[in-house]
């Protein structure tokens, strides 16, 4: 049997990883020390497994393997932000970003080649879409970062958040990520707190419901204006799916967790959606769900973009406006600029299905030319 026809453990669950060790003939605790070996020593070699025996092992070595993502290559910022760069099949690949701070260490986590939105701001949304990771490509990014960095589970934790916030829209790759999720929750997996793990969405209203029956992890909200026609020009998906009824799922994600925030994260691009007026409607909006937050994000510049940042000033002003209608304010301080990793800038490489990436390209040289 070549690897081809073998089976990837990372596709697994712990259930889904129990009923395989049924199938073939074992009893499912050998599942459960299988699976330590994989996330709490980061071990991929099932000679290496030493307190499963030598007759299981030979079974492993047969009927499957650990494959995370082939490293393409890494990078490391000046400020300490980590980047990977992961192959997948037919000449794709993700970005994976690791993002230090004094208190805790984020990991970014893609979910999609490419991205099936066309969020007018964002470089993936550039590269068009080619479809969705596999679960193991998914928790396979985190093992990869988790081997890199020597992080051990529940000794020495290097990864102490994840965010789905990487390339791809995660609520389009449910089942997936659910399953990733899972497993980075899981104690015999990467162990986090349901808090620790966040899915950011664009606005998928049905699939915010769904996930909130499903799963118990943080939500982002990718929000970034606060009226429709403005949302809607830069995250088309809003025409689907007005900030009304986004806001009605959110206030039904609260309802069910009554102990949870939601944030919702608000890039800010210059003369676009930084000026008083813009601050005074997400105040009004943001009043309906007085519990959650806003993170506001400085606009990360990439080649072709017709969007700017904000003057730091506007940024400042932008801040207090909403620290002073009592709105809790984040702003996140950009990382990883100096390896374009900064959020929003990651760009795989994508074998684009659709024809986003032709047209962006087109334009890009018109411009070139008529700067010329």
């Amino acid at each position: 049997m070549n690897q081809v026809e073998k089976v990837n453990l990372l596709d697994f669950d712990r259930q889904g990883l129990r009923d395989f060790f049924a199938q073939l003939g074992e009893k499912p605790y050998r599942a459960e020390q299988v699976m330590k070996w994989i996330y709490h020593r980061l071990e991929s070699n099932f000679e290496n497994m030493t307190d499963v025996g030598k007759a299981l092992r030979a079974k492993l070595e047969a009927a499957c393997y650990v494959g995370p993502p082939n490293t393409l290559f890494d990078k490391g910022a000046a400020d300490g932000t980590h980047k990977w760069l992961l192959g997948m099949d037919g000449g794709n690949a993700v970005e994976a970003v690791y993002i230090p701070e004094p208190t805790r260490g984020t990991l970014c986590v893609s979910s999609q080649v490419g991205c099936g939105l066309n969020c007018q701001f964002c470089s993936t949304a550039t590269q068009g879409f080619n479809r969705n990771l596999a679960t193991s490509e998914i928790i396979g990014q985190m093992w990869v970062a988790a081997k890199h960095l020597g992080n051990i589970t529940h000794q020495n934790r290097r990864i102490t958040n994840v965010v789905m916030m990487g390339m791809g829209e995660p609520l389009l790759n449910f089942d997936n990520v659910v399953k990733a999720m899972s497993l980075m929750r899981d104690d015999l997996g990467f162990g986090l707190a349901s808090k620790r793990v966040t899915l950011s969405t664009a606005g998928l209203v049905p699939m915010i419901d769904k996930l909130s029956e499903s799963i118990d992890v943080s939500l982002a909200v990718s929000l970034h204006a606060a009226n429709d026609e403005l949302r809607t020009e830069l995250v088309p998906l809003n025409k689907r799916y007005p900030i009304a009824e986004l806001l009605g799922a959110c206030q039904r994600w609260i309802d069910r967790k009554p102990r949870t925030s939601i944030t919702f994260e608000y890039t800010l691009m210059k003369g676009v959606n930084d000026q008083p007026e813009h601050a005074r409607q997400l105040i009004k909006l943001m009043r309906k769900l007085p519990t959650c937050k806003v993170n506001l994000i400085p606009f990360n510049p990439f080649p072709g973009t017709r969007f700017e940042r904000s003057d730091p000033d506007t940024i400042r002003a932008f801040q207090t406006q909403l620290l002073n209608a009592n709105i809790l304010t984040m702003l996140r301080r950009t990382r990883g600029d100096d390896i374009d990793a900064a959020c929003g800038q990651l760009k795989g490489q994508v074998h684009d299905r659709t024809r986003r990436q032709e047209e962006f390209r087109k334009r890009l040289d018109e411009g070139e030319a008529h700067a010329a």
